[in-house]
């Protein structure tokens, strides 16, 4: 499962990130990296961005990006 099809409320732990050179490195060094557990707070009504919690902090990224990153989806109850 890729991050962009995590729905809002629910989260997941990165298992790893996709792409190649400047994306992929840009990705990591926001913070989106293996075994960090991430939350989808929004998506836009549009579909794209989508709203992440993480690390303490909130990012929006792109459904294009997003769909880059493997994860391990954590229900939240």
């Amino acid at each position: 499962m890729t991050l962009d099809m995590i729905k809002p409320g629910n989260g997941g732990i990165i298992k790893s990130v996709g792409g190649e050179g400047i994306l992929r490195r840009r990705l990591l060094d926001m913070g989106l990296t293996p075994k960090t557990r991430v939350e989808v707070r929004k998506v836009a009504p549009m579909g794209d961005p989508i709203e992440l919690f993480l690390r303490s902090y909130v990012l929006t990224i792109r459904r294009d990006e997003a769909a880059k990153i493997v994860m391990e989806e954590v229900t939240n109850k």
